[in-house]
């Protein structure tokens, strides 16, 4: 799962700018340590190495929740022998609304 910040401004004060850009960065890897730690509470559990493999990355306006279990995503969308078990997309219904607020708090 990848998150992306994009924006457009109109603003000509590169000192506004620039915290703008910081602010966002912020509330941006704010949210996605949140989603990540509700991913990993939310990993079905059998042997644990899904929850395990869990990780994310957080990069400029970019980030990023993957397990490299080599099945998480089964476990998200099911197959034609297990049904889903969905834990992604609900860590990140749950998160990413918090994306605004968390950038307005850095500002």
């Amino acid at each position: 799962m990848k998150l992306k910040v994009d924006w457009k401004v109109n603003l000509k004060d590169k000192e506004v700018m620039e915290k703008v850009e910081e602010a966002a960065k912020k509330g941006l890897k704010e949210v996605v340590i949140a989603i990540a730690n509700d991913v990993i509470k939310g990993s079905p559990v059998k042997t644990g190495h899904n929850k395990r493999s869990i990780d994310y990355k957080s990069t400029e306006l970019e980030g990023s929740i993957y397990s490299t279990s080599g099945y998480g995503g089964f476990l998200e969308t099911g197959t034609s022998k297990m049904p889903a078990r969905p834990y992604f997309k609900p860590a990140l219904d749950r998160n990413a609304k918090n994306l605004p607020k968390n950038i307005r708090a850095h500002l």
